[in-house]
């Protein structure tokens, strides 16, 4: 019940515009540098400013190399973490969200959990916070038309993680390095959600066709709340 009625309340505070977190808006994929790693590489994008969407528009540039989409652990399953245990991709499996007559569900399609933040740490705001672990998600819902990146960050403190969050909502998106290869590449509906929960940040990258633009936003306020609700949760020791 504690973690519901936590996942209602961020939801409002986030549907209802408070300053937990910050959107930043997507153009089309496009070629992107990347950082040679013992496993596969998160790509970046580059965000426009905030404007009216055109009904007619969708972006169609394509990345020109698309990288390795094989997870460093291939098991999708999730498991029950330990408080204060590293993070990694297995604690989230296919998700599924239900309250009161809200329904979201996305299939799990790719895990990567990184011993450091240098793979994700696009300008260098992550190593200068001391951000400690990274992992990434990919989902895809809709049938396909609707895709979605997560990067979660875990930094020593509470405060490191929100003057991270903080700093990433007044960079560009190449802040944070995600894999582009996992979203559309052709979409309406394209936009970064960052908050900090904890001692962890949260990062949320949804792209979506026609079809699936009139769930998008929500979907994507959805996970985002949920995800960084977990974190309020997930290190605390309950006793008897």
């Amino acid at each position: 019940m504690l973690l519901i009625a936590l996942v209602a309340g961020l939801a409002v505070l986030l549907l209802g515009g408070g300053g937990w977190a910050a959107y930043a808006y997507l153009k089309a994929p496009g070629p992107a540098p990347t950082v040679a790693l013992p496993s596969s590489t998160p790509t970046t994008s580059d965000p426009t400013p905030p404007r009216t969407p055109d009904p007619s528009d969708q972006p169609t540039t394509a990345p020109s190399a698309s990288p390795s989409t094989t997870p460093d652990d291939t098991p999708a399953t999730s498991k029950q973490a330990q408080p204060g245990s590293p993070i990694t991709h297995q604690e989230f499996d296919d998700w599924n969200f239900a309250l009161g007559g809200i329904k979201f569900k996305a299939d799990k399609v790719g895990g990567w959990t990184y011993s450091s933040c240098t793979p994700v740490d696009g300008q260098g705001v992550l190593a200068k916070n001391k951000c400690r672990r990274a992992v990434q998600l990919a989902y895809s819902a809709y049938s396909g038309h609707l895709k979605a990146v997560q990067v979660i960050l875990s930094f020593p403190t509470d405060q490191a993680a929100k003057t991270t969050a903080d700093r990433l909502a007044k960079l560009s998106s190449d802040a944070v390095k995600w894999r582009q290869d996992k979203a559309l590449t052709r979409y309406v509906y394209g936009k970064i959600l960052s908050g900090a929960s904890r001692n962890y940040v949260v990062v949320t990258i949804v792209t979506a066709d026609k079809s699936a633009r009139g769930m998008a936003q929500n979907f994507h306020a959805y996970l985002q709340t949920d995800h960084t609700s977990y974190f309020e949760l997930r290190d605390q020791t309950i006793t008897s």
